[in-house]
């Protein structure tokens, strides 16, 4: 089938910088914004969220095309459906897609603010060290993708010049993200063997899932601060009790069922993600 040519080609880009994930990361930085700002006062941060949702659809289809590049081996195996497998797009388009997004995000960026820009432009560095090396490192690779979801709620509060709760929210989305990457990594240490070098691996399944549920509990020890710094309302107070309580189980369950303690951290950061919004907005 021929490259980059006509609809074949389009279809291929689309496909590399799959829609669905960058609406919601726009999505989670406009919900990072309203939580940070409040109702009354996002209204007075219209065009800098527009801008920063862009931002971050950008930052993401880059990512995603950068992705596709680097993994275009493994993907002729384990996802024959993706773009540049199915013979739509060329590496090398698929790469110069990706650098001219992130080339957009930076500059794009400056017009927003400083902590802006700096978020997207050390974002951007630790994506690529993640496709160009940490990805098989295991714990490196864990500590990247947990910085990446975090900032996402920086740069959402960034925004709106609204730090405070950014930082609370970011390193709560980075603890539990941590923990569940943690266990993702026990869930699939066999299947890893050979391709990767995780935490398990290294210090032992029972080790890594202690490393795991002392992330998931930090989440929990940290998520009366926003309220004790009334920041956040009462409201806030009964829904993240329920995502603590949700960790704590985790931090537990894991050890012995690795595939549901993951998925109850995923509905906890969900839960967790909840009572801020009802903290912020009532």
């Amino acid at each position: 089938m021929p490259q980059d040519t006509g609809t074949h080609a389009l279809v291929g880009f689309v496909g590399l910088l799959r829609l669905g994930n960058c609406v919601m990361g726009a999505l989670g930085a406009l919900l990072a914004a309203l939580i940070c700002a409040g109702p009354e006062q996002l209204p007075d941060y219209t065009v800098e969220v527009a801008l920063s949702m862009l931002i971050v659809m950008m930052f993401t289809g880059a990512g995603n095309a950068l992705n596709d590049y680097f993994d275009r081996e493994v993907d002729r195996v384990a996802h024959p459906e993706r773009p540049i497998p199915l013979g739509l797009v060329s590496p090398r388009s698929a790469l110069v897609l990706s650098i001219v997004l992130f080339s957009f995000t930076v500059v794009a960026s400056m017009f927003v603010n400083l902590w802006c820009f700096v978020i997207v432009v050390t974002s951007m560095f630790f994506m690529v060290a993640y496709e160009m090396l940490l990805k098989a490192e295991g714990l490196a690779g864990n500590l990247t993708i947990s910085w990446l979801t975090g900032a996402l709620f920086l740069f959402g509060g960034a925004a709106v010049d609204s730090m405070d709760i950014a930082w609370i929210l970011a390193a709560l989305a980075f603890l539990a993200t941590l923990g569940r990457e943690i266990v993702k990594d026990v869930q699939d240490i066999e299947g890893d063997r050979g391709s990767r070098t995780t935490l398990p691996m290294r210090l032992g399944t029972k080790n890594a899932g202690f490393v795991a549920s002392a992330a998931f509990v930090g989440a929990v020890a940290l998520s009366p601060v926003p309220y004790l710094c009334e920041l956040l309302s009462v409201w806030y107070i009964p829904v993240v009790a329920v995502a603590d309580a949700m960790f704590i189980y985790c931090a537990t369950v894991h050890f012995a069922d690795p595939k549901k303690g993951q998925k109850v951290a995923k509905l906890a950061m969900l839960v967790a993600l909840m009572s801020f919004l009802l903290g912020g907005v009532l």
